[in-house]
């Protein structure tokens, strides 16, 4: 499998959200989310999960939109305030309720310890993706020169500084949300050892 093998949305939705992620969202947390769909998708490919690509393609651009100044929220779960983000961008696009609900599940999904797929694909892939992304979980599940290929397009740059930040953060104001249950957890332990972070 290449990068040029997945399915990768050309839709104006599509690329209405990339232009909003790219705008709000650092290079480093960007490409994070561009590697997200990457995975995800490979994987539904892979495992023959069928996935609605334009859905997944935005949710994992807007999964982390939650972390920055601009969208933070003081009240709620970064994931949550993401999910409210990325139904009120879907809204501007067009997408009727329903669809837009499943944005924002998708979202708020990414951050759950199992999500099934055959409730939920969209919400499956993004979830077990993004694991990949910051602890390394089942990275040996994509060969190694598709991992460097992926990275080679979208460089890591100091990701794991910038998220562990963030997340601490979280933590620190909102001590019962995901992300602080993710640092008490022993996150900065698990992303030392991600081997995205030290490829061979």
């Amino acid at each position: 499998m290449t990068l040029d093998d997945l399915v990768v949305p050309d839709s104006a939705t599509s690329a209405a959200a990339l232009d909003v992620a790219a705008a709000y969202q650092s290079p480093a947390l960007l490409n994070h989310s561009l590697r997200a769909y990457v995975w995800a998708a490979a994987r539904g490919t892979a495992r023959g999960i069928p996935f609605d690509p334009e859905l997944l393609y935005v949710a994992a651009l807007f999964h982390d939109v939650g972390l920055v100044p601009a969208f933070d929220s003081h009240t709620i779960a970064f994931e949550e305030a993401g999910g409210h983000v990325a139904k009120v961008f879907a809204a501007g696009a067009g997408w009727p309720a329903e669809r837009r609900e499943r944005l924002s599940d998708v979202i708020v999904r990414h951050m759950w310890p199992r999500v099934e797929a055959s409730a939920d694909p969209e919400g499956h892939l993004l979830a077990r993706a993004t694991a990949t992304e910051i602890t390394g979980k089942d990275v040996d599940d994509f060969p190694a020169g598709f991992r460097a290929e992926v990275l080679e397009r979208y460089p890591r740059l100091n990701l794991a500084e910038q998220f562990l930040a963030c997340f601490r953060n979280q933590a620190t104001r909102k001590p019962d949300s995901s992300a602080a249950g993710a640092v008490r957890s022993g996150l900065a332990t698990r992303m030392t050892s991600n081997p995205l972070d030290t490829p061979a």
